[in-house]
């Protein structure tokens, strides 16, 4: 490992990073000439008509805004060095091939690469490469920068086994280096082991175990991006989507898959894909947990087949001066026949009319004439058939079927009946009737269990690829919802068991991929800690053992072992000092602390004259401090925290196991450094 100096006034061809940041110019000319050449397209000529006008400027102007140089984001970040020309016949003397490893493709105008997108199979290499498993590469080269301009790199000779093997001090630095803002992409930085991850197929559903710092988000939103170079037409028609736990975690998240190119995915969460009513209630714990329960999905699937009837009386169809009846033993086949086939409620009922219409003509046929596709569609619209289909097989409204088992403790009763015992039935029944769907105070687990229903009546779409990160959260019918956007599609599943802050968490990953609809799905566990320093990872771990026995602690890997420090305070003054104190360092500082306690901190920081912005909101060179409720620190990361009172934070959860998680969550924030202040003592797990 060897990491040359340079003198910035030699010469440029003696001077091998001046050859470097000859080629960085360079191949950002030629990106610059590569959107010029996208924004003088000229389509009037190509388009038949305005609608093909529209959708052409549209893929124009995503082209244009996927080709912008990020000034502070290197275009390159390492070069490999072939021995022989990839894909070759390993042929003595064959001559090898050097590429530059980027974030896009870049090629000059000839069309040959300048900068190789990091995501073809030929950078791989780059993270995968090693002394034991060189494949076929004699130099990894990579590359340091400040502010977007390149500083010093880094060359490692596989092929020379003289040369002992040493950890990337450029690769510490990135991994370490202090953040102001959002999260970024970590393409410099990937592991083996997570670019394993990255570059599985597109088939497999891959669920992530992977403690704090290990990189487990940023593995997900890179197997998106890696999905979309592999497989852009298809998941050009079939869509993607990244679930996160909640709007200031997706608002951390949202710039990493722009700065690698791709701007179609979309963000959102679980409250999001199942918002088919207004959430404006609350529920109880036991109430929300049994809502969240599995079980429910058989309940609503009864209450929804519920409104079949079997049919009694024949239908009697005019057309002219002919008369057609079906008898009732007939409808009745008909009506068995398409509840055994256990398709949709919404789709058997479209299907009953056509059915019946058919029955009709049989007998047309037997009697000598010849109907045609169009009398049978005729047929179907008769009234007579239409009044049929509406009393055997009506319409069900999703919103107003969960109403109706919430508040009819009859309805609910016959249909819970062997599933939820009669407490249970008890514990989710609203205390008052209420008149309509729309002055219901519903709570986010009823508009999860009106999105049930609406996939029992008719079938929700299905993408090509769904991230679920914080996945641990998730109760046994979020996980449906979830299932249901990916059944033709495939998924990725992110999570720490023993960051579970919910009474319905995950207790195991099989559990969680047999609800999702993904039992074949793979489990990967990532143990190795990039981003939480070596003492506070140690420290927090200590909960682990009372949190997910059983769990294999996270190992930081980080040379540096960070800043550590606890702290028995006086008063709140002690905690903004502290703040004062991390805040004279480079990077983001969050002050994390049980909710409760968030508006006397808040008060305390604004006497000290010291600004602050909530989670979620971008830091900037000026205010650099977040403060952060605890509830809200999941999957946020920041260079410096002070984590104040942890025991108030374990007691601000309604039990102690749910408590530990959560201050497990928030004793993991940091990348330096961690201040833990306190007044009350400590919980005992920590000692």
């Amino acid at each position: 490992m060897s990491t040359p100096a340079a003198d910035p006034l030699g010469d440029p061809l003696d001077d091998p990073l001046a050859r470097e940041r000859t080629h960085l110019s360079s191949s950002r000319s030629a990106l610059r000439a590569m959107r010029e050449d996208v924004e003088s397209l000229d389509i009037k000529d190509v388009t038949a008509n305005w609608v093909n006008a529209e959708v052409l400027a549209r893929q124009i102007d995503e082209r244009i805004k996927a080709l912008a140089d990020l000034s502070d984001t290197p275009l390159f970040f390492g070069r490999l060095n072939y021995l022989h020309a990839p894909g070759a016949e390993q042929a003595e003397g064959a001559e090898g091939e050097q590429f530059y490893i980027g974030r896009r493709h870049v090629h000059d105008g000839d069309g040959d690469p300048m900068v190789i997108d990091w995501r073809a199979p030929v950078s791989q290499p780059f993270y995968r490469a090693s002394k034991k498993d060189p494949q076929d590469i004699s130099l990894r080269r990579r590359f340091g920068y400040t502010g977007g301009e390149l500083t010093a790199y880094e060359d490692e000779h596989l092929m020379d086994p003289a040369e002992a093997a040493a950890t990337s001090k450029l690769l510490q630095q990135e991994i370490e280096r202090p953040r102001v803002g959002p999260m970024r992409d970590i393409v410099a930085t990937i592991q083996p082991e997570q670019d394993e991850i990255v570059r599985s197929g597109l088939g497999g559903t891959v669920c992530v175990q992977g403690g704090p710092g290990t990189g487990k988000t940023a593995v997900g939103l890179h197997r998106v991006a890696y999905l979309l170079y592999a497989h852009r037409e298809r998941l050009a028609r079939t869509g993607t989507l990244v679930i996160g736990p909640n709007k200031s975690f997706l608002h951390y998240i949202e710039q990493v898959l722009p700065a690698l190119g791709e701007l179609t995915v979309r963000q959102g969460t679980v409250d999001d894909l199942v918002a088919h009513v207004e959430v404006r209630g609350t529920d109880e714990a036991p109430a929300a947990v049994i809502k969240g329960d599995a079980r429910m999905a058989e309940v609503l699937r009864r209450a929804v087949y519920s409104h079949v009837s079997i049919p009694t009386e024949p239908v009697m169809v005019v057309r002219g001066s002919r008369r057609w009846r079906v008898p009732a033993y007939e409808l009745e086949a008909i009506v068995r026949e398409l509840l055994d086939r256990d398709i949709r409620y919404g789709a058997a009922r479209e299907a009953l009319p056509q059915r019946i219409a058919h029955a009709v003509l049989v007998q047309m046929e037997r009697s000598g004439e010849a109907p045609d596709d169009r009398v049978q569609d005729a047929v179907a619209r008769n009234a007579a058939v239409k009044a049929t289909v509406k009393a055997v097989w009506p319409p069900v409204e999703p919103e107003k079927l969960v109403l109706r088992l919430l508040s009819d403790a009859e309805f609910l009763a016959v249909h819970a009946d062997g599933i939820l015992d009669e407490d249970e039935q008890k514990t989710i029944l609203w205390a008052k009737p209420v008149r309509s769907v729309k002055a219901a105070k519903w709570a986010a687990a009823d508009a999860v269990l009106i999105d049930e229903a609406t996939d029992i009546v008719q079938r929700t779409h299905s993408l090509g690829h769904v991230v679920l990160d914080e996945a641990q959260d998730l109760s046994p019918m979020q996980y449906r919802a979830v299932g249901r956007r990916c059944t033709t599609g495939s998924a990725t599943v992110l999570g720490d068991l023993a960051q579970g802050t919910t009474p319905w968490a995950t207790r195991s990953w099989d559990e969680a991929l047999a609800h999702l609809g993904k039992s074949d799905g793979v489990i990967e566990e990532l143990t190795a800690g990039f981003r939480v320093p070596t003492d506070v990872i140690t420290y927090a771990s200590r909960l682990l053992p009372h949190i997910a026995p059983g769990l294999t602690p996270v190992a930081s890997v980080r040379e540096n072992p960070g800043f550590f420090d606890l702290r028995e305070t006086a008063g709140t003054a002690e905690v903004v000092a502290a703040c004062e104190e991390l805040l004279r360092n480079e990077g983001s500082t969050g002050l994390i602390a049980a909710d409760a306690r968030v508006p006397e901190l808040a008060a305390a920081l604004t006497a000290a004259g010291i600004g602050y912005i909530d989670p979620g909101e971008e830091t900037t060179v000026d205010t650099r401090l977040t403060l952060v409720p605890a509830s809200l620190a999941k999957g946020l990361e920041y260079d410096y925290v002070v984590l104040d009172e942890p025991r108030a934070v374990v007691d601000g959860e309604p039990d102690e196991r749910t408590g530990l998680r959560r201050l497990y969550v928030a004793l993991t924030r940091a990348v330096s450094g961690l201040i833990v202040t306190h007044t009350a003592p400590l919980p005992a797990q920590l000692a």
